[in-house]
This record gives structure tokens, C-alpha cells and sequence, in this order.
């Protein structure tokens, strides 16, 4: 058995973060000592461990709720729920590094066109560009100060 400090330090996260969970009701705390204390058994710190992990690839509370539920009762669940459950996870990531993607080569082509000269920004293409929307051209930076 373990007291809060202890399950804590085992799957690597702060006591308060066990609280959230028991208020989020993913975790109980059933057993106490006779002063009070929470204490945790080995199942407390493997449940612990798959909320965690499951956070760390960004599951929200809701789903990681829903796979414990299946991991929970297996009888009345299938392998499908947890696979759709994941799908819909990594369809999510795909978007958001889809996203990234574009981020990223806009944000290229931004820094590509700038002379980053030491003359005023007046001229500035990256400036320029923030402020119409359009892609930039890097005769609106340097033409002149060439």
C-alpha cells in the first residue's frame, strides 16, 4: 500500500495531480489508515500510470474515462471502441501537424524574403506581409538597400 507521496513519486506526478483525478472520479481512494491518511494498492498506481500516459499522448479526460471504462469491464466492450477511440486521438494529431506544416513554411517564407539588415523596418517585407495577408516579396525589404 501506498500513502498519496508515495503513489505520486511511483508514476512520476504530484500529489495534488492524484486529487484532480479522484475529483474527476477516475480514481478512488477507499482505503485509509486509521489516522486518515489515503492509501493505494498496486491497482491504484497501474490506473494512475494508464491516465497519465494516456495524457501524455494528449487524450482528453473524457476518452482516457472511456478507455478505463473499457479496460475496467471488458466483458461488455470491444477491441473496436479503443480502436475508434485512438482514431479519432490520431486523426486529431494529423490535423494538428497538418497545421504546423503550413505554419511552418509560411513562417519560412516569411524569414526567406527579409534582408534582416540593420535599416528601419520601415520597408520591412515581414511587416508588410502581417499586415496585408499577402505572401511577402523580398523586393519590398532590400530593393532599396541594395
Amino acid at each position: 500500500m501506498y500513502r498519496i507521496g508515495q503513489l505520486a513519486k511511483q508514476a512520476n506526478v504530484t500529489p495534488d495531480t492524484i486529487r484532480f483525478y479522484e475529483k474527476q472520479q477516475m480514481m478512488g481512494h477507499e482505503i485509509r489508515t486509521q489516522g486518515g491518511f489515503r492509501l493505494y494498492s498496486d491497482n491504484d498506481l497501474q490506473r494512475l500510470r494508464f491516465i497519465r500516459y494516456g495524457r501524455e499522448l494528449g487524450f482528453s479526460l473524457e476518452s482516457i474515462r472511456d478507455l478505463l471504462s473499457i479496460r475496467i469491464d471488458p466483458e461488455h466492450h470491444t477491441c473496436e471502441e479503443s480502436k475508434a477511440i485512438v482514431a479519432s486521438r490520431l486523426a486529431e494529431v494529423e490535423s494538428k501537424i497538418a497545421e504546423l506544416q503550413h505554419m511552418q513554411r509560411s513562417l519560412q517564407r516569411l524569414a526567406e524574403t527579409c534582408c534582416g539588415d540593420k535599416h528601419s523596418t520601415a520597408c520591412c517585407s515581414i511587416l508588410e506581409a502581417l499586415e496585408t495577408g499577402e505572401t511577402p516579396r523580398k523586393e519590398t525589404c532590400c530593393h532599396s538597400h541594395e
